[in-house]
């Protein structure tokens, strides 16, 4: 009977760093639409938002 033994070579420091990388990308993606958007709706409704989580913007 053969036993095999498979081995984890940084995998999960990998994984950690691409979820981190997407979450930031993501987020700034996010801020970057809502401060450059020409829809002034959608830039007024993230302005209050900051405001309402007293988030200085100005």
């Amino acid at each position: 009977m053969t036993t095999q033994t498979l081995t984890q070579t940084g995998t999960r420091a990998n994984e950690g760093f691409v979820a981190i990388a997407v979450a930031a990308m993501l987020g700034l993606g996010l801020v970057f639409l809502a401060g450059f958007s020409p829809a002034s709706a959608l830039h007024n409704a993230a302005h209050d938002f900051r405001h309402t989580q007293n988030f200085p913007c100005h």
